[in-house]
């Protein structure tokens, strides 16, 4: 498998924001979205190479039992179901980042993070494909937002959906930097309490400002 990097840190994002874990992050995107923090692992050959029994040894060097498999797009991996399953018999928590742009049954998967994107990022939910994964796993949906404009989308995109539970819908603010994130994060926070949406933080910038690899 092509991997851009494997490091030990917190999530940062989501329901389980603040839990010590380790990333595993796949090389590989079709996404060209325009407010990505990780266009170094857009390209299919923007890592290393990695079989599945190396991937397995360094995640055992963390401190932790909870994985986080992310991207790039790893549901796009045609070796994630090997990985998976290797991971789970180690009795690991995971956790699958995804754009919600690929469906994959039957993965032993605890957590499947799903983070549509929207116009704002130059893109359009996959609504078929959303259900799939919202049907058949545990899951949290987690909207970016840049501006006011974007609550309308998201609630058209949950009532097209139909199935989604709104206790799992988290609002987050864009910021690729600190600064943008703290200037956002107010305007969220009302949209958050207006909707009643749980509201979604970016630990990874507010205390490391998106270095790489934290």
């Amino acid at each position: 498998m092509k991997v851009s990097e494997i490091f030990y840190s917190i999530q940062g994002e989501g329901f389980l924001a603040g839990v010590p874990s380790v990333f595993v992050r796949l090389a590989g995107c079709p996404l060209r979205c325009k407010w990505c923090d990780t266009k170094y692992a857009w390209d299919n050959e923007a890592g290393n190479d990695y079989s599945i029994e190396e991937i397995i040894q360094t995640v055992q060097q963390g401190k932790s039992k909870f994985v986080v498999i992310t991207g790039g797009e790893p549901m796009i991996n045609p070796d994630l179901p090997q990985l998976v399953r290797k991971l789970k018999d180690l009795d690991k928590h995971i956790t699958i980042e995804t754009a919600g742009i690929a469906f994959i049954p039957t993965l032993p998967c605890d957590l499947m993070s799903i983070s549509p994107k929207l116009s704002n990022a130059g893109a359009r939910p996959e609504e078929t494909i959303l259900r799939k994964l919202i049907d058949n796993y545990k899951y949290q949906l987690k909207f970016v937002v840049d501006s006011q404009d974007d609550l309308a989308e998201i609630q058209q995109t949950i009532e097209k959906l139909g199935n989604v539970d709104s206790d799992k819908v988290m609002l987050m603010p864009q910021g690729a930097t600190r600064d943008e994130l703290l200037a956002k994060s107010p305007m969220v926070a009302e949209m958050c309490k207006q909707t009643g949406f749980a509201f979604c933080q970016r630990l990874q910038i507010l205390l490391w400002d998106n270095t790489k690899g934290r």
